[in-house]
């Protein structure tokens, strides 16, 4: 496969070098999920799915869910492996983005299984600071937000919104010691300090996503089921993960009615009169 430089290394179809899709290859709506064994878990609910690509930790495959055009690639773990999916799925038509994983809360009241659904997150990671100024806010579409709520209601689903902390470390930046109880002191109790200030959660992805998807004028979404809970030192590491992947492929079939009314419309933006004429239809 010939890339066209070292600056663009795409081939001639506009085949991305990593995770190995052209235009025309993918919707514009798209679930990612750190793991590549998640993948074919959030595939299992449609109504028909395909792999198209895998290439090092970025496997995706596309299908339908209920009647919606969908796809689903995996990022691996971390905000430069993700930035690279995004960077790349934008490039390739792709607009929506909703993230699907797992995490660690830091409040009692949140249960082992129980979603979190982001507005906004902590940018402690480091990559989504090549591209902006640490002031610039990393936040949810606000779309997106209100399809994943509308979601796990559907569902009947257990989950809490608000923000969420992103870390580049799961270890020592997470407040967890590392080789030999090795922790540093600015680290220490970062989990309790976070707590104080109403961060419900620790995940590794979310601030990328919401940064990036800004910057380019899309949307991005989080909803990640509890595994840990950083007060009562629990950890479950399958709790909620199907539930966090059902609330996600709903979100998708929400978003695109909202989208295909607002475009009937002739709306920019999604109102709450636009939602309650779609509830309306919907019953």
């Amino acid at each position: 496969m010939g890339f066209r430089s070292a600056s663009n290394p795409v081939d001639e179809s506009g085949r991305q070098y990593h995770i190995g899709v052209k235009p025309g290859d993918l919707p514009r709506y798209v679930i990612l999920p750190g793991d590549p064994g998640r993948v074919p878990l959030i595939a299992k609910f449609w109504d028909e799915y395909r792999e198209l690509s895998s290439h090092r930790e970025y496997l995706t495959y596309v299908g339908r869910y209920k009647g919606v055009d969908i796809a689903a690639v995996s990022t691996g773990i971390g905000g430069p492996a993700t930035a690279i999916a995004v960077e790349e799925l934008f490039r390739v038509g792709a607009d929506t983005f909703v993230r699907v994983g797992t995490t660690g809360v830091l409040r009692r009241d949140i249960r082992l299984g129980d979603l979190v659904i982001s507005t906004a997150a902590v940018r402690y990671e480091g990559v989504s600071k090549m591209y902006v100024r640490p002031e610039y806010p990393a936040v949810a579409s606000y779309e997106v937000l209100l399809a994943l709520i509308e979601a796990a209601e559907g569902l009947g689903l257990r989950y809490h919104v608000g923000i969420t902390a992103s870390s580049d470390s799961f270890y020592v930046g997470q407040g967890r010691p590392g080789f030999r109880n090795y922790l540093p002191r600015q680290w220490s109790d970062i989990h309790i300090r976070l707590s104080e200030i109403n961060v419900l959660n620790f995940e590794m992805e979310a601030a990328t996503i919401f940064t990036l998807t800004n910057i380019y004028g899309g949307r991005g979404g989080a909803v990640c089921a509890a595994i840990a809970n950083r007060v009562t030192d629990e950890f479950a590491p399958g709790a909620g993960v199907e539930d966090a992947v059902r609330t996600a492929n709903e979100a998708v079939r929400i978003l695109r009615e909202w989208d295909a009314l607002r475009e009937e419309r002739g709306k920019k933006y999604l109102t709450a009169g636009l939602i309650n004429e779609w509830f309306s239809r919907s019953r």
